[in-house]
């Protein structure tokens, strides 16, 4: 089949332009979404041609989901295949995103240590840089293994998530001007009394310098905050059954992805790490909240998703969008 027409051009080249000679499932103004194995759907995208990669692959647990994940014996050698890729499409100043949870090994009440090696697989082996390390806080998670949690009660609940900000050197475009939070209650308060100039037991020199409230806000900490909350920690939870893409799935009767992560991860390392006439790509798309964070703040972007029910629900992501999204083309 020949590929989609362009779209009307915008400030970036569209990503059917990107992926020539392969078929997009649907497209919108900003973006393409493909089916497909993105180990191999990758090979297609040039050397050095992709400014952000965020994604949420299907982590190593001990018991199957719907969407498929591998063994934690398996885990390293499985993820390095699309992270070989990842690497190539980057370009020297891109960035990956990585969401990735923990779990217990089975059978005991030990923490595996799995992404751990993966970590340290990524910067060892593949030579990324560690920009950062960054957390999620996800309230809306299950007490499980429940055998220790809630039967034997020898554990306690995990509520969190590692995002790994990874880069090809150690100076990644990025600027935290673009993600500035509220100034909390506490530093307004300075702000109208003032500060002494003091030295704190940790050695860190304060300056009675903090005079005006003048730099359009606070630099969000690696623990992220919801905007709803902005004296909070970042309390994203991932079951959300009346947000508008879950009514939409359940008007029309269609599945929604079990895992899905909440749009504020993504837009917050869009408008952190990149410009308008960049391209961010999800190489494990699901129901494409990458996607549709990018479409709202007009980067281009690239989803790639195994699994057709998941890419075809996330067509009502668009819905308000462009006409393009709203026929789904093939």
């Amino acid at each position: 089949m020949p590929v989609q027409k362009r779209l009307p051009l915008v400030s970036h080249p569209h990503p059917t332009a990107v992926l020539e000679g392969i078929e997009p499932f649907y497209t919108t103004e900003h973006g393409a979404a493909y089916l497909g194995d993105s180990r191999e759907v990758l090979k297609s995208v040039p050397d050095r041609s992709i400014n952000l990669v965020v994604t949420s692959p299907p982590y190593a647990l001990h018991f199957k989901k719907e969407y498929g994940n591998v063994s934690k014996t398996d885990y390293i050698r499985w993820f390095m295949d699309f992270a070989v890729e990842i690497k190539r499409v980057l370009t020297d100043d891109g960035s990956f995103v990585l969401n990735i949870g923990g779990s217990y090994e089975k059978g005991a009440p030990v923490r595996s240590i799995y992404h751990y090696k993966l970590l340290v697989a990524l910067v060892e082996d593949l030579d990324f840089t560690l920009a950062q390390e960054c957390f999620w806080y996800n309230p809306a998670k299950m007490p499980v293994p429940a055998e220790w949690v809630t039967v034997r009660r020898i554990r306690i609940r995990d509520s969190t998530e590692f995002v790994w900000w990874f880069s090809k050197t150690p100076w990644p475009k990025a600027n935290n001007r673009n993600v500035l939070k509220p100034y909390s209650k506490d530093q307004i308060r300075l702000n109208r009394r003032g500060v002494k100039e003091t030295v704190r037991p940790s050695g860190h020199l304060i300056r009675t310098s903090f005079e005006q409230v003048s730099n359009g806000g606070s630099i969000p900490p690696n623990v992220f905050e919801d905007e709803s909350a902005p004296e909070d920690f970042m309390k994203f939870g991932n079951n959300a059954s009346n947000d508008e893409f879950t009514k939409r799935c359940k008007q029309a009767g269609i599945g929604i992805h079990p895992a899905r992560f909440p749009a504020a991860i993504p837009e917050f390392f869009i408008k952190f790490l990149t410009d308008e006439t960049d391209l961010v790509l999800d190489p494990f798309a699901g129901s494409n909240t990458t996607g549709a964070a990018a479409e709202r703040l007009e980067r281009g972007w690239i989803a790639i998703e195994s699994l057709e029910p998941y890419l075809e629900a996330s067509k009502l992501r668009f819905e308000d969008s462009t006409p393009a999204a709203k026929v789904g083309l093939r």
